[in-house]
């Protein structure tokens, strides 16, 4: 058993991708974004993403970057397989693509967490990586923790709580 001074905390930012070892606990904070965790639970390493938008777009691609849902996949497999992790062997797990601002969307307007979340899963089924688990969609952010040990995941989603409104107040 792991004493909990020998886990190494890591926070992944918007656009970061982190890749570790059973001494790893990795977190973020997700709201429209998006977080894939792959796991190999036979060499207990795995891999987490955090990206903005599913992908590019129509901007030419210099080096991959981990802000697009495709791009940062490809970085995370490339991690992996430099630790000779056999894709077909992992499990892949999703989070985020909530939305943050529900009475404040046009009717034409785009989800960009709903778009992220069905590119995550189209890109996962495209590399054939089983999806075991995933918590998507719905109002507000999560908060995520992938233990790279057992290869858990917990996620807490928090709704926006209304704004107090502004009042007059006198002083006494």
């Amino acid at each position: 058993m792991r004493d909990a001074t020998d886990i190494i905390e890591i926070f992944v930012q918007p656009g970061e991708y982190y890749v570790g070892d059973a001494d790893c606990r990795i977190r973020t904070l997700l709201g429209s974004c998006v977080s894939i965790t792959l796991w190999h639970p036979a060499k207990l390493i795995g891999a987490m993403s955090h990206f903005l938008l599913a992908a590019r777009g129509g901007r030419p691609r210099v080096d991959l970057d981990g802000r697009y849902g495709e791009e940062a996949l490809l970085l995370m497999l490339r991690d992996l397989a430099r630790a000779r992790v056999a894709l077909a062997e992992c499990q892949a797990k999703i989070f985020g693509g909530g939305d943050m601002f529900p009475k404040q969307r046009r009717a034409d307007a785009l989800n960009i967490g709903q778009k992220n979340g069905e590119a995550a899963r189209r890109l996962l089924r495209s590399h054939g990586i089983p999806i075991v688990s995933e918590s998507l969609f719905g109002v507000g952010h999560r908060q995520i923790i992938f233990d790279v040990a057992s290869g858990d995941v917990w996620a807490r989603q928090v709704e926006p709580v209304a704004a107090c409104p502004l009042e007059s107040r006198e002083s006494a």
